[in-house]
């Protein structure tokens, strides 16, 4: 399999569209129940992509097989240098490599803007996630339990995190965005 990364665009959002639908009706990573609309896809990557975060697309000959972005933790000022990271993969991507490699771009790219921190919140506490993370350097860092029901059963919540570049141990820059 020959993937490439490569930033995503209004073009992919068919696709994008339909891996999270996937994932939201037969995966716990998302807490959404209902999958939103093409129309409110397209609204979520312009917010992303306006505010300065990076919008990646995996890619399989023409066809987009998984994404990954990061995106404000939360908004208020002295989070500013905090992103939360999200990957959602097709099921033939799954287990190829495919969202370790949209993680470690990822990660890359906001490194380059100068965030110092990346976070996951982990729906469902998926082991294959939490693997993920892990072989990209992110150590646990919280669990809520019961957090979300979904699929008839309730789910814990795992936070995990990772410094980028200098981390908490320098005061930062101000952000390239």
């Amino acid at each position: 399999m020959t993937v490439t990364l490569r930033p995503a665009s209004p073009a992919d959002l068919s696709a994008i569209t339909e891996i999270y639908a996937e994932c939201v009706l037969n995966g716990v990573a998302s807490y959404e129940l209902e999958p939103p609309s093409r129309e409110e896809m397209e609204a979520r990557m312009a917010a992303i992509t306006a505010a300065g975060y990076p919008y990646l697309a995996a890619v399989e000959g023409d066809r987009i097989i998984g994404y990954a972005y990061a995106n404000a933790f939360r908004t208020r000022p002295a989070y500013r240098w905090l992103v939360e990271n999200s990957v959602y993969l097709s099921p033939e991507a799954r287990g190829k490599g495919v969202g370790k490699s949209l993680l470690s771009q990822l990660v890359t790219e906001c490194e380059t803007r100068g965030f110092r921190q990346m976070v996951a919140v982990i729906g469902g506490a998926s082991p294959a996630s939490i693997a993920l993370h892990t072989a990209l350097g992110f150590t646990e860092s919280g669990r809520l339990t019961g957090t979300g029901f979904k699929h008839g059963k309730w789910l814990d919540t795992v936070f995990m995190q990772r410094p980028l570049g200098e981390g908490n141990r320098s005061d930062p820059l101000p952000l390239s965005l």
